[in-house]
């Protein structure tokens, strides 16, 4: 059974940063691309990031180029997603994904986590 449990949202004042983790079982992680993706209430949602297991190349949105940092720890079949000086716009469920079909950035993401929280006070 494929799985994605993501970890490490929370409550932080802006200019703080966060550790999102994606932790992954049921498929090979060296052959898949994972996303991150936000959805704020009221809004769309919005891929912000990705990493091809792969090959390690990565995708970012132009909203968060510059801040965030995608990584990822093949022995624990992991990935990161760093968060730097953030903003009250950042408020919003994080989901990781996974395509598991071609391990490339952006993704086709059929598999999901169940999400969780940043919010960012000003």
């Amino acid at each position: 059974e494929v799985q994605l449990v993501e970890a490490g949202g929370g409550l932080v004042q802006a200019g703080g940063s966060l550790r999102l983790s994606c932790t992954t079982s049921g498929f090979t992680f060296r052959d898949s691309a994972i996303g991150w993706l936000r959805q704020a209430p009221g809004k769309e949602r919005e891929g912000v990031s990705c990493i091809s297991t792969s090959d390690g190349s990565t995708y970012y949105a132009d909203s968060v180029k510059g801040r965030f940092i995608v990584s990822r720890d093949d022995a624990k079949k992991t990935v990161y997603l760093q968060i730097d000086n953030l903003s009250p716009e950042d408020t919003a469920t994080y989901y990781c994904a996974a395509d598991l079909v071609l391990p490339w950035c952006p993704g086709e993401y059929k598999y999901w986590g169940q999400g969780t929280q940043v919010t960012v006070s000003s």
